[in-house]
């Protein structure tokens, strides 16, 4: 599957060093990162404030999406009615 990035996308990095029970379970995605500038070979050079500016090829990134935030949590709860 071919995946398209453009300049100034967030997007999120796949670590593949693969560990077998290190502890903790974790995310294998890292980020968010901002793609900086997009090869025609599908390399994306990908910045971060904490990693400067580095590149990756972009079958190891997918991109960053960011919803709208829960306001308010509703729970209902369901109450059995005896019939006398």
């Amino acid at each position: 599957m071919k995946k398209r990035f453009e300049e100034s996308d967030r997007v999120l990095l796949f670590n593949s060093r693969l560990r077998l029970f290190p502890g903790k379970p974790r995310s294998r995605w890292s980020g968010p990162f901002q793609a900086t500038k997009v090869q025609l070979s599908g390399e994306v050079e990908v910045w971060s404030e904490s990693i400067s500016a580095f590149t990756v090829k972009g079958q190891q990134l997918k991109p960053y999406l960011v919803g709208q935030p829960i306001e308010k949590v509703v729970v209902h709860t369901l109450i059995d009615h005896v019939q006398e």
